[in-house]
């Protein structure tokens, strides 16, 4: 199987400015388009706000979608983030991953309390497993990634397991970024897959501040990818190994004990 080949767009959110994100999305991608899989921070083109009322989009009509499947034909490549979606009467922070046209959806199921994302939006129900390239990806947002127990990797009938990668997009915030280290790597090690992690920088409407530090993970805990400096707006990139994931897997068959 090809390696696949990840890039994470790290960058400062304007808040609730949906076309000046756009448009700085499209200064940082520039001419770059070696890669077939880019990852965008949650709530790309908003940030992470509680002001739905006038955000949100009906996944019919929504510009958010149009703008990424947009992108994903001009960078001929798939790409994950989430937006702010109303549907049914609901509104869901949603994660989509787009191929040109396809689209698949995962609604964050570990809505953040803290914050009050659990009184403004729905909680989602289902796991989401996508397959790219013959790579399965399981689609994880933000706060979603502090319960190891709704990404449990297992073997799947024919003894395979049930994905190869944990994608994961946030606004993690400057204050607890330790945590979001460990936990990463903790889910690459546990589970026997690479873990691709997109976080934002500066300072959001609310005051927080966040400093990146977007992670490229290997299945042995190792970050293979990672910013070049501390907090800066650029693209993370690295290739995962198909080949060397099987190879861990076989001298350590750790999952096949679950």
């Amino acid at each position: 199987m090809q390696d696949l080949k990840v890039a994470l767009l790290q960058f400062n959110q304007i808040w609730e400015n949906k076309e000046a994100n756009y448009d700085e999305i499209k200064s940082l991608l520039s001419q770059e388009k070696d890669f077939n899989l880019l990852l965008l921070p949650e709530m790309f083109h908003t940030g992470f706000t509680m002001n739905h009322e006038y955000l949100a989009e009906e996944m019919e009509q929504s510009e958010g979608i149009n703008f990424l499947k947009a992108l994903s034909a001009q960078y001929q490549t798939a790409i994950y983030t989430t937006l702010i979606i109303k549907s049914n009467h609901k509104v869901y922070n949603r994660g989509v991953l787009i191929q040109e046209q396809k689209v698949d959806l995962y609604d964050k199921r570990k809505c953040f309390g803290l914050s009050g994302e659990t009184e403004f939006y729905t909680s989602g129900t289902k796991e989401m497993i996508v397959t790219l390239l013959g790579w399965r990806l399981n689609l994880q947002i933000c706060y979603d990634l502090r319960f190891p127990e709704v990404i449990r990797n297992k073997l799947s009938k024919d003894g395979s397991p049930l994905y190869d990668v944990i994608l994961y997009v946030a606004n993690w915030p400057q204050k607890r970024i330790n945590h979001w280290i460990k936990l990463l790597q903790a889910r690459a090690i546990e589970n026997q897959c690479y873990v691709v992690a997109c976080n934002r920088i500066g300072t959001d409407g609310n005051g927080l501040e966040y400093n990146g530090k977007s992670l490229i993970i290997d299945p042995n805990g190792e970050i293979i990818g990672h910013e070049s400096s501390d907090g800066v707006g650029e693209l993370v990139r690295a290739s995962l190994s198909h080949k060397n994931m099987e190879v861990l897997r076989k001298k350590l068959p750790f999952l096949q004990d679950r």
